[in-house]
């Protein structure tokens, strides 16, 4: 029995009236939580999910993707997808690139490029997008760059492509990296192109 229920039933065994408003009280604590839970969870754009949880439609989209030691397989067998992947639920850390200090968007890719591909890429997202072959939206494969216009600059955060339109970023303060749906309308209005990578891609040194 939770504290607020015991308070709840001592009330109510004193007073009618007090237990009456008691439980008015406990209904309102508990709404205030399911509230609370649901804005933790919302994801950008309003869309609320847990990679952790199966029933969930992304955390779904992911168990279909694992095998018996928990690593996501099958389909996304792509070097660049399947190592950002490994990094689910790394905080976001602005700046951050690696998985001890958190990543920004730019940081997964650039460290997950360097751990699959062998790619030095630049630390930030309008650079990245400098780098590989241009590809349509109709052509994405998993593993390629998706790029969107978040804050008022064409290419200023980026994310890498699962399949199924879904992709893999680390999204903002607060956040953890995790697996986005790009029909949400806050994407669809804010993807700006796609580029694909290669270990023969060539990357300027500096």
């Amino acid at each position: 029995m939770s504290v607020f229920q015991s308070a709840a039933s001592r009330l109510r065994s004193s007073s009618p009236r007090l237990g009456w408003l008691a439980a008015c009280a406990l209904a309102i604590a508990l709404t205030g939580c399911a509230d609370s839970t649901k804005q933790a969870g919302s994801g950008i754009g309003g869309y609320a999910h847990d990679w952790r949880n199966a029933t969930d439609p992304i955390g779904a989209f992911l168990n279909r993707y694992r095998n018996g030691s928990g690593l996501i397989i099958g389909d996304i067998n792509h070097p660049l997808a399947a190592q950002a992947l490994t990094h689910l639920g790394i905080r976001y850390s602005w700046g951050g690139k690696s998985p001890e200090t958190g990543f920004d968007c730019s940081g997964l890719v650039l460290y997950s490029a360097q751990q699959s591909l062998g790619l030095k890429l630049p630390p930030r997202a309008d650079d990245i997008a400098r780098y590989g072959d241009s590809v349509k939206r109709d052509d994405l494969a998993v593993g390629d760059l998706v790029f969107f216009n978040t804050l008022g600059t064409r290419y200023s955060h980026v994310g890498i492509y699962l399949g199924q339109d879904k992709f893999v970023h680390s999204p903002t303060r607060g956040g953890v990296v995790r697996i986005e749906d790009m029909n949400l309308r806050y994407w669809t209005m804010r993807y700006t192109g796609a580029r694909r990578l290669s270990p023969a891609t060539e990357v300027a040194t500096r």
